[in-house]
Order: C-alpha cells, then structure tokens, then sequence
C-alpha cells in the first residue's frame, strides 16, 4: 500500500490521506455512488486523473473500472476521451437494511451505510476486522461531503480491533513455511499503513472543521473469522472472512498463501427496531465487541 505525503491541498485545507485500492475496489465505490444517487443519471464522473488520485490508485486501474462499470450499463463513453457519463437508468436504490435484506459485498453496503450514519451529529462506529481497508475505503464518500459542507457532524468516536502484532495469524499465510514471515511482515505493515490513514483522516478534522473526534486503537489476541462494523449502536453490519489461495506479491517473488479477500465479503445488516432478531444481533454484537475491548484487547502501537 502506497500512502500519499502530500495531504495539503492548494487552499491550505488537509486533505485525507488515501489507501492504496484494487480496480475491483474502486468499481464497488463508484458503484455504489451511482445507485446511492450521489452521481446522478446523466452526470459526467470526474477525469481519469482525478480519480486515480483520489484512489491512489494508477490511471489503468481506473480504466479498468470503469469498463466494469460500462459492462454493467452503468456508465457511457467511458472507451472515450472525455469522461465517461452516468447512464441514464442506474439501477436500483442504496443498500437497504432489515430482516428482507439480501447481503451485499462489503464495499457496496459498508460505503452507503457509513455515509448515512455520518449524517447524525453523533457519529459513533465500533470495527473488527484484520486491516481496517474496507473502512477506510468507506471513510472516503462521508469525509469528502464534510470537507463540502453537506454533511456535520458535531462528534466522531471511532474504536477499531485489530490482530495483535505478536500472534502467529491464522490467515494470510503462506503455504511454504520459510516465507511466513515475509507474508506476516506484509499483512503488518498494511495494518499499521491503513490505521495511520485512518486516524489521520479522521483527526484531522478537528483542525478543520472543529469536530470533536476521538480514534482509539486495541489489539486482539487471535485472529477473526469474522468482520463486524456497529454505527451510531442502531446497525450491525457482519460477515465471513472466506478464505482462499492466493498468489501476492511480495518483494520480488510471488507467494502462494491462503488469504481473504475482505472488500468482497457479504456483509449482512442488522437494525434495531427492524424485528426481534434484528434487535438482538444488534444487542448481542454490540456487548460482544465491549467484552473484547474491556478484557483480552491490549494497547495497540501502529508501528512496524
């Protein structure tokens, strides 16, 4: 993961520093801004060059996503030089919550729920999860509209549970021994590169908008089997670390590990007042997360 230095922008205001994403990725963010309406039907999207940056992502990747979202009659012209247009029918509406709720990939329902728990003055999210990426993903949309003035909220408290540094993780590892640490020292240095990012974000908008915003990071003992996000104590959004091979990339030479692929998890919503096994998934998440955090957690330093 590449991360930005340069996080002022030419008025003098911070700027949020940004995880590196996958062209899969960035289909699933621009996706969900098309079905949510934030890009309107008609609406050209912004430059390649734009959104690359804003991904940190290269221009190809981009390109890539949005002949995906072309494919999917989202999008025209996006093989032309202009920037691509919204079409005219994008589809259905923002990912919805509820016992009729079918689940959705984690970087489409994450994305539209985080922006409409950021609507309230008092934002409150609790995460579980093995790197933080598919948060921060979802952290773009609500702090670019804070930055335009649509959204304000008064406070922010985020909490984030993370694997500790010192276990032997579970998952992602690598099927030859001898290159486990290798693997492990990938999987550390993507955790503490994203919490950075993420607490940056976060905390600099007390500088610029005057936000009471609070970030606390724990560590667990052992790895998650499972991902879980609670906002605003109303939602709890929960889904499966489902593993597979995969070949990654490390230093110069292509490891084989079993891994996750977290942005692509189905996530599940859960809603208080949305029925009795709604409310109680919500209630039971809720205590489960603070068990963990007032007992077997410890501190969390995000350094190598």
């Amino acid at each position: 993961m590449s991360v930005d230095p340069e996080h002022a922008s030419a008025s003098g205001r911070e700027r949020p520093q940004r995880p590196q994403a996958s062209h899969h990725a960035v289909a699933e963010v621009l996706r969900t801004r098309i079905r949510s309406g934030v890009l309107r039907p008609g609406q050209r999207m912004p430059t390649q060059a734009k959104l690359a940056d804003e991904f940190g992502v290269e221009r190809g990747a981009v390109r890539e996503a949005l002949r995906i979202l072309q494919s999917e009659h989202l999008l025209t012209n996006a093989s032309k030089g202009a920037p691509a247009t919204v079409a005219p029918d994008p589809g259905p509406v923002r990912f919805a919550v509820g016992p009729e709720a079918p689940p959705q990939p984690t970087m489409v329902a994450l994305a539209s729920r985080i922006e409409a728990a950021f609507a309230a003055r008092e934002v409150v999210i609790d995460a579980l999860c093995l790197t933080s990426v598919s948060l921060n993903l979802a952290l773009g949309q609500p702090l670019r509209l804070i930055h335009a003035g649509r959204l304000e909220p008064a406070k922010i408290d985020v909490r984030v549970l993370l694997p500790s540094r010192k276990i032997d993780l579970a998952f992602p590892t690598a099927l030859d021994a001898s290159a486990e640490d290798a693997v492990h020292n990938r999987w550390l240095a993507q955790r503490n590169a994203q919490g950075q990012v993420l607490r940056h974000n976060l905390l600099a908008l007390r500088a610029t908008h005057g936000i009471d915003v609070r970030v606390t990071f724990r560590a667990l003992p052992f790895t998650p089997p499972v991902k879980l996000y609670l906002l605003n104590g109303a939602e709890a959004l929960f889904a499966y670390y489902t593993l597979g091979r995969h070949e990654r990339e490390i230093g110069h030479e292509h490891l084989q590990t079993y891994d996750a692929v977290g942005t692509r998890s189905m996530l599940f919503a859960f809603e208080q007042g949305a029925g009795l096994r709604d409310t109680a998934f919500v209630d039971q998440s809720t205590r489960w997360f603070d068990a963990l955090w007032e007992t077997i957690s410890s501190d969390l330093q995000l350094t190598a």
